[in-house]
C-alpha cells in the first residue's frame, strides 16, 4: 500500500466517490454535494501550493489553517462570513474522505481529527403551519395536466415525508391503483440504501389517480417533464421540483425559502403535535439515528409549554 500513499490527495478524487456510491449507497445528489464541499478543500490546497500534498503529509496544522480560511473568506470580500453549519458541510466532506483513506488503509489522519465548528444554539428547523400547507397544495391549476402533476407532488412529499431524491427516483409501476383504493403502502430506496415503506394518504391518492388518468406517453418515471424533447430523460430532476415549489409558494404568499425540506419537516411536525413519539417518526423519516430525529423535538417542548401555560393551576392563583 506504499506505492498508493505517494499519491496526491487530489488524485483520489474519484475512487473517492466510486466509494460514495459503491460502498456507502448515497444517492447521487448527495454525491454530487460531497463533490462540491471537497473542491473548496482541493482549491485552497492549489492556492496555498499544496496540490501535490499525500495523505500521510496532511498535518493537524493544515487542518487548522484551512478551517481558518472557511471561517474569513469572505470576509475578505466584504461579506458576510459562512454560517458555522455551512463551513461544517465542508468539515464533513474532509471527513469522509479521510474515512475513505482509513478504509484503503492508506496512512493519514484519522477523520476525528478534523473538528466541526462549534453552533450556537439549536438548529432552526422551517416548516409550514396547516394553513400554510393547505395554500401550497390549492396553489396549482389543476385544469391542466401540468397543475395535476404538481398538485401529486406536493400532495406526495406532505403526506409520505420523503426526500426530494427518493421522490424523483419514484416510478410509475410502483403505484398501483384501483378505483377501490383508499390508501397506499410502498417501498423505496432511502438515504444509504436503507429500505423503507412510505404511506399515501386517500387524498394523495386522489390526485395522483386524476394526474395518471391524463398521462398518455410510456414513460417509466411517476413524475416528468411535459414539456421534453422526444428521445431525452423525461423524468423530473430535483432542480425542477424545487423550482416549482418555490413558483408556488409565491403565489400561495409563503416564504420563499419553502422548499421540498420544508415539506419532509412540515409532515413530521404535524405528527409530532398529534402526539405521534420520536421512535415513530425516525422510521417514517428513514434516519438511522434517533438524533437526527431530535431536531424536532423543539415542536414538542414548544406544544407542552404552551399545555402548560393554558392548564397548569398554578398559573391561575390570584396574586
Amino acid at each position: 500500500m506504499e506505492k498508493e500513499n505517494q499519491k496526491p490527495i487530489v488524485q483520489y478524487f474519484n475512487d473517492f466517490l466510486d466509494w460514495l456510491e459503491i460502498e456507502k449507497g448515497l444517492s447521487i445528489k448527495t454525491q454530487e454535494n460531497y463533490a462540491r464541499f471537497l473542491k473548496k478543500f482541493f482549491d485552497w490546497l492549489k492556492i496555498n501550493g499544496l496540490e501535490n500534498l499525500k495523505p500521510k503529509e496532511l498535518s493537524p496544522d493544515h487542518i487548522r489553517k484551512y478551517r481558518l480560511f472557511l471561517a474569513r473568506q469572505y470576509l475578505q470580500k466584504g461579506k458576510k462570513p459562512l454560517k458555522k453549519s455551512t463551513q461544517n458541510y465542508y468539515l464533513i466532506a474532509l471527513r469522509s474522505l479521510f474515512n475513505f483513506f482509513a478504509e484503503r488503509d492508506i496512512l493519514a489522519l484519522p477523520a476525528e481529527k478534523i473538528k466541526l465548528a462549534k453552533e450556537k444554539g439549536e438548529r432552526e428547523i422551517k416548516f409550514l403551519t396547516l394553513e400554510q400547507i393547505k395554500r401550497l397544495l390549492s396553489a396549482p391549476n389543476t385544469q391542466t395536466i401540468q397543475g395535476l402533476r404538481d398538485r401529486a407532488i406536493l400532495e406526495t412529499l406532505f403526506s409520505t415525508g420523503m426526500r426530494i431524491a427518493e421522490l424523483v427516483a419514484l416510478n410509475r409501476d410502483q403505484i398501483k391503483l384501483t378505483p377501490e383504493t383508499k390508501d397506499l403502502e410502498i417501498s423505496i430506496v432511502g438515504k444509504g440504501g436503507r429500505i423503507r415503506p412510505v404511506y399515501f394518504s386517500e387524498r394523495a391518492l386522489f390526485w395522483l389517480r386524476k394526474y395518471l388518468e391524463k398521462r398518455t406517453d410510456n414513460e417509466k418515471a411517476l413524475f416528468i417533464n411535459l414539456k421534453s424533447k422526444k428521445g431525452s430523460s423525461r423524468r423530473l430532476t430535483a432542480r425542477s421540483i424545487e423550482k416549482m415549489i418555490k413558483k408556488y409558494s409565491l403565489l400561495a404568499g409563503l416564504p420563499p425559502t419553502t422548499t421540498p425540506h420544508v415539506l419532509r419537516h412540515t409532515f413530521a411536525t404535524d405528527l409530532l403535535r398529534q402526539g405521534v413519539d420520536l421512535r415513530t417518526i425516525q422510521e417514517f423519516l428513514g434516519h438511522k439515528n434517533i438524533a437526527a430525529t431530535q431536531i424536532y423535538t423543539h415542536v414538542t417542548s414548544q406544544r407542552l409549554r404552551e399545555i402548560h401555560r393554558k392548564f397548569h393551576s398554578g398559573r391561575k392563583f390570584e396574586e
